[in-house]
């Protein structure tokens, strides 16, 4: 099992999950929390399978992951 550090947004008619750091772009949305971490996971393994176990590789790997806002002007 491969740990990969994600992301999952809360929008007004969905969640979008995607990991960060690694080869390609892979998303998973669902409506609620974890309907969008399955699909997330879902969709992280087929990527595994078509792009081998490389395409999951974070070099240098991710450490810890922060949200944060900052304003900017309009």
């Amino acid at each position: 099992m491969k740990a990969v550090k994600i992301v999952v947004e809360k929008h007004p008619d969905a969640y979008v999950a995607y990991p960060l750091g690694i080869k390609g772009v892979v998303v998973g949305q669902g409506d609620t929390y974890e309907a969008a971490v399955a699909d997330l996971k879902s969709a992280l393994q087929f990527h595994l399978e078509t792009f081998g176990a490389g395409a999951l590789d974070v070099d240098p790997p991710i450490l810890e992951v922060f949200v944060a806002e900052t304003g900017v002007a309009a």
